[in-house]
């Protein structure tokens, strides 16, 4: 039992405390309850229904489906391939250095636990999203079936009859509606996003801190993005003005003081490019942008071009005997950034609804997302491991691709220009789509009730406090694994531990509430025992505990 909640759906607030809350006992209004009187007086209840507010839960699950649509089909190994490469992304650029500083045998302990936990949490999401349909597949066979009971009672002679008719009904047990179409009631057909699972599972104060964790996170996102691009193209426009010719040796380390155009320093050509990016690609956060399938397309293909050059080069240079690097086996100061480069770079529960309900046969789900986080696993493996022993530990760039971009380790102009460019070309076609999914964001968190927003707080406050943070936190730093770590180790551990972990918990509860104790869902999680809710949260908070303090012991070394 928990604490009575203020509409259907809604459930204790998401905090430890709430896992252990027991009062009042009353079902939520979606459950098939069916009270006694006239159908007249029935029908005079249901009038206020249709003028709901857009808060109501119970009209969330009825608006759920018709918000998001689910989008073309396709079958499971295309849904495999796009989830490999939603979570293999920017992140994986920074793991080399990463696995460089902690070394190799306690990044690859820890790679392999994160890589777990990541797929622990993601059946928690899915099991949670099955539960949502459920509700909404519920919610429509009950309002079906009093269409039906409002027909037949308006032809009826006898309100008598009407009456024993819904006393019968009261009678009727929850699962005997279920197992007409117990095979459906779980199926995934509606995409319910996150945001609106947590409309649907927790009370006011969760769906906040819910949406305060995704916009620290998207703020994380958009600061790296607005780092990555400008140090990138410093480093190559540098590098090709004179400061690093192929007769430089590759131990060469650049101050930002250092020169680069004339009198222009490096942290001067930095900060010319980040005002450029801003500029050309900031106005599209005051107009609605989306990635169409072709761009979709084209940088897919360059990254695995990318990556496939990068591990091929450094394979090839070890194999010549021109192996530099000798990681150590452990070095504990290294993992406070390794803990939140690895839980960036396997970061996708907040688009596993948009991923996972186009899947035409969701028969095997469980064992296709085993299958990706093993291949995610393996390749990360590889290139970090091929990265490490290639070069040196002290020569590692935060973004990887920049050292491929040097003479003496590929001579061919081309491909040093197409590594050292090429996260420019990926993350700047993802700045807009992230930044509009903030300034969304935002809004959806101050909606009020039936208000509308006035037209300089719509178009120009909401994009201004989605752009400027960013912007600001990457004209102060370049350093992309510090970036990386802090967003990973705090709103990537909310995202990918926590809110799984209540979403699931309270889905369960609410299930059992609204469709009975008996009730089975056919996409729950192989990790369905309430330990591993439990173990995720410790996990998760121990993580953030572990993670503060070392950044506060190595400031006060500093």
């Amino acid at each position: 039992m928990r604490a009575a909640r203020a509409g259907a759906g809604q459930l204790a607030p998401a905090a430890a405390e709430g896992l252990e809350a027991a009062a009042g006992s009353q079902p939520p209004c979606r459950c098939p309850v069916r009270r006694e009187g006239s159908h007249r007086s029935r029908r005079k209840e249901k009038k206020p229904k249709e003028t709901r507010l857009p808060t109501d839960p119970s009209s969330l699950l009825e608006m759920a489906g018709e918000i998001t649509e689910t989008g073309e089909l396709y079958s499971p190994y295309v849904g495999l391939v796009y989830m490999f490469n939603l979570i293999v992304g920017t992140g994986a650029l920074t793991m080399p250095k990463a696995f460089a500083t902690a070394g190799w045998l306690v990044s690859l302990v820890l790679l392999v636990f994160l890589g777990f936990m990541s797929f622990v949490t993601t059946t928690f999401v899915i099991e949670a999203m099955a539960a949502a349909n459920a509700q909404l597949h519920w919610k429509r066979m009950e309002n079906h079936q009093e269409e039906e009971e409002e027909d037949s009672s308006t032809a009826s002679d006898s309100d008598v009859l009407v009456q024993d008719n819904y006393e019968r009904a009261e009678k009727r047990p929850i699962l005997s509606v279920q197992r007409r179409g117990s095979l459906n009631l779980f199926e995934i057909t509606d995409r319910v996003e996150m945001g609106q699972m947590a409309s649907m599972f927790f009370n006011k104060v969760g769906v906040n801190l819910f949406y305060f964790c995704i916009i620290i996170y998207l703020y994380g996102d958009l600061a790296i993005y607005a780092a990555a691009v400008p140090f990138s193209l410093m480093q190559v426009t540098c590098s090709a003005t004179g400061n690093e010719s192929c007769g430089v040796e590759a131990d060469t380390k650049h101050n930002d003081t250092d020169p680069c155009w004339g009198p222009l320093r490096r942290v001067d050509a930095y900060r010319i490019y980040l005002a450029v990016f801003t500029l050309l690609l900031g106005p599209f956060t005051f107009f609605d942008v989306q990635k169409t399938k072709y761009l979709q397309i084209l940088t897919s293909l360059m990254r695995w071009v990318a990556f496939a050059i990068m591990i091929v080069l450094a394979l090839v240079r070890i194999g010549n005997g021109h192996r530099e690097g000798h990681p150590p086996l452990a070095d504990f100061s290294g993992i406070r950034n390794l803990f939140g480069v690895c839980v960036y770079s396997f970061m996708c529960q907040h688009s596993l609804p948009s991923l996972v309900t186009p899947v035409s046969s969701k028969r095997h789900l469980t064992r296709l997302v085993f299958l990706d986080y093993v291949l995610i696993l393996a390749f990360y493996g590889l290139l970090c491991f091929t990265a490490i022993f290639c070069f040196r530990g002290d020569s590692l760039m935060d973004m990887y691709t920049l050292n491929f971009a040097r003479c003496d380790v590929v001579s061919l102009a081309a491909v040093r220009f197409f590594l050292g460019l090429f996260p420019v070309f990926t993350i700047s076609t993802n700045f807009p789509i992230i930044a509009v999914t903030l300034r969304n964001n935002w809004k959806t968190l101050f909606h009020r009730d039936g208000g509308t927003y006035p037209w300089v707080v719509d178009r120009v406050v909401f994009p201004t406090i989605t752009l400027l943070p960013p912007v600001l936190v990457a004209f102060c730093t370049h350093d992309l694994e510090s970036l990386v770590g802090i967003t990973g180790a705090y709103a990537g551990t909310g995202i990918q531990y926590v809110i799984p972990a209540f979403l699931v918990y309270h889905s369960r509860k609410d299930t059992q509430l609204a469709l009975g104790y008996g009730t089975i869902n056919k996409h729950r999680s192989p990790f369905r025992h309430a330990f591993w809710v439990g173990f995720v949260l410790l996990w998760a908070f121990s993580c953030f505990f572990f993670v503060t303090a070392n950044i506060v012991l190595s400031e006060t070394k500093v």
